[in-house]
């Protein structure tokens, strides 16, 4: 497992928002294809410019909603955009780094992801699901 990195485990080419995407696609995105972590890319299609996660849909846009029912929440997640919500301070780690680095980092900071950045571009992400499906694999 020391010698594990980064690159072994993640995921490549993860789903990806951009900064002026509804949160409707980013709720239907994670609903859909179960996923609670999404990136969200800059202008250029290629840089890292936040994530938006399950958490802060709920904390940010559906807080807004309480005691409506799921037309009226939709509606007010169609007024937002991701950038409106997104996390901009987001930790990062490049591929070639440690798996145990990371694992310390996720930990550490208590985040459930890892956005995996090299020369700049998103190349891919680590989530807490991932180090579950390692496991899983290694027991079999």
């Amino acid at each position: 497992m020391k010698e594990l990195k980064v690159r072994d485990v993640m995921t490549g080419d993860p789903t990806t928002l951009k900064r002026n995407d509804k949160l409707t696609l980013a709720d239907d995105i994670m609903r859909l294809g179960r996923v609670r972590h999404l990136p969200v890319l800059d202008d250029d299609g290629q840089s890292l410019a936040g994530i938006v996660t399950q958490r802060d849909l709920f904390r940010d846009a559906l807080a807004q909603a309480l005691g409506y029912g799921r037309h009226a929440q939709r509606k007010i997640l169609d007024t937002l955009a991701v950038k409106d919500v997104m996390a901009t301070d987001v930790v990062t780690i490049k591929p070639d780094a440690p798996l145990v680095e990371a694992a310390k980092l996720l930990t550490e900071r208590k985040i459930g992801c890892l956005p995996v950045v090299e020369n700049g571009r998103l190349v891919g992400i680590l989530t807490e699901g991932d180090f579950v499906a390692l496991i899983a694999r290694r027991e079999q």
